[in-house]
């Protein structure tokens, strides 16, 4: 393991951001955000929200059936795909090879967050790993998620993962007091087994890389530890992917702009007792022009 490093936006000048660029939604970037469930339908809204925060450009969503009527309403600037629902309130397999196809057309695809966790999780995150896009997975496709041969990847681009403890020790089939004794080591675990880069999220979270690289983000507020906060960070990751950013750029600029959108906002209602919906709008105004 290297010496971990501060992520600090002094850091982050060794990786700069894609400029802004003038012209049409395509060249800003094509996303797919895959989440929600019946339970847990807006996780898709605060996800894609964030994602266009971000300066994604043109956005898809997919979600199934039960929501996704009540998802496009709540989301006008979406084209929003609604896919057959198994009865566990997952996708069904023909849904998971539609979401492979429609993975072909974009750029990238950010998928689990408030999913069900369900029979299909497993073979739909391995397909979307398979597809060309960049990819973002988070929540419930972290626990059914199997190391993939990188010769199957469609990308050459590290896919991202977004583990809280509980999730990064079903990537490890481990006691998550193992993740809470030490969350780098296992980190790089992670990061070695599925040839991605990891999140280690908590009060102080860790960006960690397969080759061992290692940043530590000690900024935030209390407020971001609420519901959904971690849909608007994977929304944040998707959008800055889709502007052009490495994997491991927009790793590192979207667990800092996350970080400092909740400092943003305790300046303003106070360290908690804001919503996860008020951080996308945050986003803006911290982006480096």
């Amino acid at each position: 393991m290297k010496a971990a490093k501060a992520l600090t936006r002094a850091a982050l000048k060794s990786f700069p951001l894609p400029p802004v660029v003038d012209g049409d939604k395509e060249t800003k970037g094509r996303i797919l955000i895959v989440a929600g469930s019946r339970q847990v339908a807006g996780a898709a809204l605060l996800t894609a929200t964030a994602a266009m925060r971000a300066g994604a450009g043109k956005l898809r969503m997919a979600a199934v059936e039960s929501v996704a009527v009540a998802t496009a309403l709540a989301m006008p600037e979406a084209m929003v795909l609604g896919l057959e629902e198994a009865k566990d309130g997952g996708f069904t397999r023909g849904a998971v090879r539609d979401l492979r196809e429609q993975a072909e057309h974009v750029d990238v695809v950010v998928a689990g967050p408030g999913m069900a966790e369900a029979q299909t999780c497993a073979p739909l995150a391995e397909a979307l790993l398979q597809s060309p896009a960049a990819i973002v997975l988070d929540a419930a496709l972290l626990h059914s998620l199997k190391p993939l041969n990188p010769g199957k990847r469609g990308s050459d681009q590290p896919p991202i993962l977004l583990p809280h403890a509980g999730e990064l020790a079903s990537l490890l089939d481990c006691d998550e007091r193992e993740i809470d004794s030490d969350p780098i080591g296992c980190g790089l675990r992670a990061a070695e087994r599925y040839g991605a880069n990891v999140l280690v999220k908590g009060v102080i979270s860790h960006v960690v890389t397969p080759d061992g690289r290692v940043w530590t983000y000690r900024g935030g507020a209390p407020g971001l530890g609420v519901s959904g906060s971690g849909d608007t960070l994977a929304g944040i990751v998707g959008g800055l992917l889709a502007r052009g950013a490495d994997s491991l750029t927009a790793l590192l600029w979207a667990v800092l702009l996350h970080g400092e959108a909740g400092e943003a906002l305790a300046k303003k209602v106070g360290p908690i007792g804001f919503l996860a919906r008020e951080i996308p709008d945050e986003i803006r105004a911290l982006l480096p022009r």
